[in-house]
């Protein structure tokens, strides 16, 4: 003998959950309709910007590098690589720059050699 009952199906039980899962499968078709579903503010992995202060320097191509870290902010972080390469070359151009203007003039040797 068996002490379980056997199963049986309450009609509008049935109904009605029927009716649930047929909504929730028409809500879920339009959020991905409406490019909700996933949507970045329900993500925690989603990128986000750091707010980190950027102080200017005084110096335009300095200023407009740092600037450009700012686009890594709204980016996954397989897109930060190529804006911080491309910061890095502009703050390299910078620098060499400074290094190709012309300086005062080199001090006259006293004692030149002649042969």
């Amino acid at each position: 003998m068996s002490d379980t009952v056997p199963e049986t199906e309450i009609p509008e039980v049935a109904e009605a959950e029927a009716a649930v899962e047929v909504e929730v499968e028409v809500e879920a078709e339009v959020e991905v309709e409406a490019g909700l579903a996933g949507a970045p503010e329900d993500d925690p992995a989603a990128p986000a910007p750091l707010n980190v202060p950027r102080t200017p320097t005084g110096k335009a191509d300095v200023d407009a590098q740092l600037e450009r870290l700012g686009d890594a902010d709204h980016l996954a972080t397989d897109g930060h690589l190529e804006v911080y390469e491309d910061v890095h070359r502009g703050l390299r151009d910078a620098l060499t720059a400074l290094d190709a203007r012309p300086g005062p003039p080199a001090p006259p040797r006293p004692y030149e050699s002649r042969s």
